[in-house]
Formats: C-alpha cells, structure tokens, sequence
C-alpha cells in the first residue's frame, strides 16, 4: 500500500532539459542570420544535448530526492524506518557522523538535519529547507506510539 507523502523535495527540477533544444534553435536562427541555414544539423545538435541532460536529470531526481512517510525517511537511495529514529530535535551534529543517501558528504545545496537513532548513534539527514524536514519529522515522532 502506498503512503502519504508528509513531505517532498524532488532531486532536481525539469527545466534543464531546455538547454538542448534552446542552443539548438540559437544556432539555427544565427546561422539562418547568415542565409544558410542547415535545420538537420542544428535538429540532431538540439537532440545531442537532450539526450544526456535527460539522464543527468533522472538520475538527480533520483539520487536527491527526499520523502517523508508515515513510515519511513527516503534519502536519495536510502530509507530510514521512523521506528529507527529517535528524535529530531536538540540533536547536535557529530563530526564524521554517516551521511544518509549513500554518499560521502552532504549534496551540494543541501543542508544537514542531525538524527538520533534509538541506538544512539547520530546520523546526518539533509534537506533543501532542513527547517521544514525537522519539524515535519519531530511532529510525525511526537505522533506516533510509544512501544
């Protein structure tokens, strides 16, 4: 069954897929400017940028998203069960702490959200608005039962 979503941040935004198709119509209308304008050129040139800034795209979205459940914390390509969290809040970042999503370091433009989990271990968590993540999070714990 599927869950509400309490709260979303996609990986990336659509857009740069405009790129492609925008340089390919600027090259054909400067090269029109000039009386020989080759359409076939310019057409493949617009769809050779597409192509890869559509994976580049998917693959953000994919990686960087972030999804708040009743049930679980998705980050990138990892979830944390809420039963695996402990609190959100007055938590302190610890140096070296893991990275939620798979990677090293935060994602760039990306802010941290420390979580404790009932292990006691501190995990980072990141988000777009940390603020929001946080308190959607904290009132989601404050919610649920306790065992």
């Amino acid at each position: 069954m599927e869950q509400p979503t309490l709260y979303s941040e996609p990986g990336a935004s659509w857009w740069p897929l405009l790129w492609g198709p925008a340089f390919g119509l600027a090259g054909f209308l400067l090269e029109a400017l000039t009386g020989a304008a080759h359409a076939g050129l310019w057409a493949a040139v617009a769809a050779g940028l597409f192509l890869p800034t559509l994976l580049w795209v998917q693959a953000r979205r994919r990686l960087y998203e972030v999804r708040l459940t009743p049930v679980a914390l998705h980050q990138g390509r990892e979830e944390l069960q809420l039963r695996d969290i402990a609190e959100v809040e007055g938590v302190e970042p610890r140096a070296g702490a893991r990275v939620l999503g798979g990677g090293w370091t935060l994602p760039r433009g990306r802010a941290e959200v420390p979580i404790k989990l009932v292990d006691g271990m501190v995990v980072v968590g990141w988000a777009r608005d940390p603020e929001a993540l946080g308190t959607a999070l904290g009132e989601l714990l404050r919610r649920r039962p306790r065992a």
